[in-house]
């Protein structure tokens, strides 16, 4: 059996021992509770290794696009893999996710695969990981704080800010650029581009999601706001009288 089939597969038991043993020391919290902090710990983790690899390692991801895959780019594929492959299963299985982020799933792990069967891409496959796991600490943030009640709170309100700003620079602008350097690059196999290209468009309909979710916040916060201060307009007044 292949080295890596071998380690994908003990990745994936490795994420579905530590979701396990949270289910077990953790069992009062739920499912999803457990699921979300094997989520924020691969984030992380993957967070870390991804960003030694761009800024420390090398190659730089924008210069030398389709390089051959390093030992620690095929580290980190298999480790992300084991739990992308975990975290889809579980999904499914639970049903709490909608089609995009199902989508979202099935392009990483078809995306992972491709590259460590060719051999190649795999410092642009670490820049998309680092790239699309950057935000996953901060929604992790918020939907605990979302489940604890202490959502409606200023930090409730930072976290929201933070992770809508940092996933329109990394998703638009630097996915934009990184995706750039992709396709004009003569390295990069065909399949690696149409890939790139498809991963980018669904960081849109992110945006996009994204963004009818900060108008409708916004609104109700002016809404609240608006009422509050005709309310302290009206309190005003009746003083005055008395």
């Amino acid at each position: 059996m292949s080295p890596l089939v071998l380690g994908v597969g003990a990745c994936l038991a490795g994420w579905i021992a530590l979701y396990a043993l949270l289910c077990y020391t953790n069992g009062s919290c739920g499912y999803e509770w457990n699921c979300r902090l094997v989520t924020l710990f691969h984030g992380i983790l993957a967070i870390c290794i991804t960003a030694y690899i761009g800024y420390i390692d090398g190659p730089w991801p924008f210069s030398y696009p389709g390089t051959k895959n390093t030992t620690l780019q095929i580290s980190a594929m298999v480790l992300s893999l084991g739990y992308f492959i975990f975290d889809m299963g579980w999904c499914v299985y639970f049903q709490t996710e909608g089609l995009v982020m199902l989508a979202h799933h099935t392009m990483s792990i078809l995306g992972m695969l491709l590259t460590l069967w060719l051999g190649e891409s795999g410092i642009e496959a670490c820049a998309v990981i680092f790239g699309s796991e950057i935000t996953n600490p901060l929604l992790q943030t918020r939907w605990f704080l979302k489940h604890s009640g202490r959502y409606n709170s200023f930090l409730g309100d930072l976290v929201d800010v933070l992770f809508v700003l940092l996933f329109v620079i990394m998703r638009v602008f630097v996915g934009g650029a990184m995706l750039y350097c992709e396709l004009i690059s003569p390295r990069p196999k065909f399949f690696i581009k149409c890939g790139g290209v498809a991963m980018y468009v669904l960081s849109w309909i992110f945006v996009a999601d994204i963004a009818r979710f900060a108008y409708h916040k916004s609104s109700v916060k002016y809404q609240r706001w608006k009422s509050q201060r005709v309310q302290a307009d009206v309190n005003g007044q009746e003083i005055k009288r008395d």
